[in-house]
């Protein structure tokens, strides 16, 4: 099963190669249904460029805590775990912003996408987000965009089960704001993290991205993370686990 859809503004790609033994094919493809469906109401609640979604709506003020929906509540608990961890580099709630939860949301979405594949028997699967990647049954090779160059990639990984994020400046420009500065975080050109979940992956990639060069170093220092991140100046770092099986060519 292959398909392609646009959600959340982004493209989302899943695959699925074969089934654990015994699972029902409709069953697992009625979870690639299943999948889609997640991720546009997802959109639909969540989103803060939706005037009537749960989000804007608790931004506004018009939702009290006791009305919050479960997922809410996490995505909040998520949200200010790493908005502490950080020291306020990773915030949700930017003055002149809004309350704008997405760089959670993502990953924490497409994570749960991918535990109903899972859980309906796909032996063997990748859901790419956006370039971000969650993974079952590999061993499956990804490739991490070149922070400068469109159409090459700066470095390739293989995974057999988790996933991998990348934070970088290529496709909204300086887009993501050091909280403790309100100015754009320009340290770093990309960072990509590869853990367990995307829930994961993707909120440490966002953060550390936003704390900068300070940043490669803290998301190191987790338990389960592994970084690989070009600086400013064009060089790489990276953790001695990160699992590549291509290095930078430099920008060529």
């Amino acid at each position: 099963m292959h398909r392609v859809e646009q959600v959340m503004g982004f493209p989302v790609s899943l695959r699925v190669d074969d089934i654990e033994g015994g699972a029902d094919v409709d069953v697992v493809s009625g979870a690639g249904d299943a999948v889609f469906a997640w991720l546009r109401e997802v959109d639909e609640r969540f989103s803060p460029f939706k005037p009537g979604s749960e989000v804007s709506r608790y931004g506004r003020g018009e939702l009290p805590a006791s009305r919050l929906s479960a997922d809410l509540v996490e995505i909040l608990a998520l949200c200010e775990r790493y908005r502490v961890a950080t020291g306020g580099a990773f915030d949700a709630r930017l003055p002149g912003r809004g309350f704008d939860p997405c760089a959670i949301v993502k990953g924490w979405s497409v994570q749960r996408a991918a535990e109903r594949l899972t859980a309906a028997g796909a032996g063997r699967f990748c859901l790419n987000a956006g370039g971000d990647v969650v993974v079952g049954g590999g061993p499956w090779r990804v490739g991490v965009r070149h922070p400068e160059i469109a159409d090459k990639v700066c470095t390739v990984l293989e995974l057999t089960d988790g996933a991998v994020a990348t934070s970088a400046r290529y496709e909204r420009g300086d887009h993501i704001i050091d909280g403790r500065s309100g100015v754009a975080a320009t340290g770093l050109l990309s960072v990509s993290v590869v853990a367990s979940t995307l829930t994961e992956a993707d909120a440490v990639a966002t953060a550390a991205f936003a704390m900068g060069v300070d940043g490669v170093r803290w998301a190191a220092g987790l338990a389960g993370c592994e970084v690989y991140a070009v600086d400013a100046g064009r060089s790489v770092v990276r953790t001695a686990g990160f699992p590549s099986v291509g290095v930078w060519a430099g920008p060529a």
